[in-house]
């Protein structure tokens, strides 16, 4: 296996991914995890994380200086390739022209870039740059703006990239992976049946004879795992929906229906006053999500006391939501999610999160090995807060029925012109802004609406979505016309990183 030092970076999972997805098994361990641990592990090779520190930064990670006597090959990633140069004997300063996007090397040689030939777009994200090599070392790869966009030490296989190999946005950058898989020299035998079997043994060695309280919300994750589930547990297994009042327009009787095909046993609750009550007057975003967080647990907490008792609570949890809660060693927080960092001390649950560490596309393919319906496997990913954080500002019920019929005009139109699976989220956003409109000749002044829809592959990066001019001019007048409260429709074009998906 390959053992990923994750030094905080918000890609360290998605290394891992796509190392698994050619066949690697990987684990990650925190930075400082000792020498002697890993040569027990008898990794194969070495992966050093980027981070969002500075190799001078006060207590920036740090990893045990033995690990490079463990003679397996090494390749540093941003921060890791910083800390790898430092620790050799390198020089790393601020850089002068910092990177930030994509760029194109300039050239490029070497182990790690064997057999890849044309044109090379890197994504870059960093403030500083080696600016001279450790002793033993040669450049492989430089950018206009960074002289050492990537160096080698062939004898000691140790490897390090200023880029990121492992986003969508560096297009060869899995080959750059291989390649050092391949230097590796290691099997290639990880896959998806193993994964499955593996989470199954581990629910059950973990949940024992015990009972499990799965938080049902009716996306793949959920739904996937309410299926993984009732394969590892069965009857030990109750599946609770919470109708927050948040949901889109029908979900609650799809979401029933769709489980009862499934013959997974669900119980829905009717919570909607409750947590309405709870929002009422709230405006900032990572308030209304720890009020959520805290009305699930609530509705939890009552729901196992009558049907109880449960020791598990299970939530269908990703590592996206982890690490951009902060759920990571070293990590730096971007929003806090509903079901991560955001439950009571005095929870009288312990929490069961078998798709911790997995991303939306896999989950997906695993839920097709467990006879998930594409209907539900295929479906774009909705937040846990629901439509509260689609409304910007307040919700009341009024602001969510807009947010709700909105919604459900942009989605069925994707659907009606062949467009849903074309994109790998799309949804609506009704803003606090109010504008100066003209509907039959009277002058109006209305809530503006966003329309906002992405490609994407993990929902680590992702790109807007080019959607055709006519489809977007037919969906902003179907807006307006049949929601009246709506006159001006705007199309979100952003990308994340900078942004992220969800505006809240």
């Amino acid at each position: 296996m390959i053992a990923i030092l994750d030094f905080g970076g918000q890609y360290t999972r998605l290394i891992a991914r796509r190392l698994r997805e050619l066949g690697v098994y990987t684990e990650i361990l925190p930075p400082d995890v000792s020498a002697e641990r890993l040569r027990g592990l008898q990794p194969g090779g070495l992966v050093l994380s980027g981070g969002p520190a500075s190799i001078y930064d006060q207590g920036a990670p740090r990893a045990d200086p033995g690990i490079l006597g463990l003679g397996v090959p090494v390749l540093g990633i941003c921060y890791g390739m910083h800390w790898l140069a430092q620790q050799e004997g390198g020089v790393v300063e601020r850089a002068q022209q910092q990177e930030y996007g994509k760029a194109e090397l300039t050239s490029y040689g070497g182990d790690l870039f064997q057999g890849i030939e044309g044109e090379f777009v890197a994504w870059m994200s960093h403030g500083d740059s080696v600016v001279q090599l450790p002793q033993g070392y040669a450049v492989s790869a430089a950018t206009r703006d960074t002289p050492v966009a990537a160096f080698e030490r062939p004898a000691a296989r140790r490897y390090g990239v200023q880029f990121h190999p492992e986003v969508v946005h560096t297009p060869k950058g899995t080959q750059v992976l291989d390649n050092f898989a391949s230097l590796a020299g290691l099997q290639r035998d990880w896959n998806n049946d193993q994964i499955l079997d593996r989470l199954i043994a581990e629910v059950r060695e973990r949940v024992g004879s015990d009972r499990v309280l799965l938080a049902v919300s009716g996306g793949v994750d959920s739904s996937a795992l309410a299926l993984l589930l009732a394969r590892a547990i069965g009857p030990q297994l109750t599946a609770v929906l919470v109708d927050h009042g948040l949901l889109r327009l029908g979900e609650r009787e799809q979401v029933e229906a769709s489980l009862s095909a499934l013959k997974v046993p669900l119980v829905t609750v009717d919570a909607r006053e409750t947590f309405l009550r709870a929002l009422a007057g709230v405006s900032d975003p990572e308030q209304k999500r720890k009020i959520i967080g805290r009305e699930f647990i609530a509705a939890f907490s009552q729901e196992a006391r009558l049907r109880g008792p449960f020791r598990y609570l299970a939530q269908g949890t990703l590592y996206p939501d982890v690490i951009e809660s902060a759920g990571g060693a070293g990590s730096s927080g971007i929003k806090s999610h509903h079901n991560v960092g955001g439950l009571p001390e005095d929870l009288d649950f312990e929490l069961l999160e078998p798709f911790r560490h997995l991303f939306k596309d896999e989950v997906r393919e695993l839920a097709a090995l467990l006879g998930l319906p594409d209907t539900l496997r295929l479906r774009h990913p909705f937040p846990g807060p629901g439509l509260a954080v689609r409304v910007l500002g307040e919700v009341t019920a009024e602001r969510l029925d807009l947010a709700r019929r909105t919604d459900d005009i942009f989605i069925s139109a994707l659907r009606e012109f062949g467009l849903y699976d074309q994109v790998w989220q799309a949804l609506t956003v009704l803003t606090d802004l109010r504008s100066v409109g003209v509907m039959g000749d009277h002058r109006t002044y209305s809530y503006t609406v966003a329309l906002r829809a992405v490609t994407s592959v993990d929902g680590m990066t992702a790109d807007w979505a080019r959607l055709p001019d006519d489809f977007l001019n037919t969906v902003a007048n179907r807006i307006v016309s049949q929601v009246h409260q709506i006159n001006r429709v705007v199309y979100d074009i952003s990308t994340k990183p900078p942004s992220t998906i969800e505006w809240e």
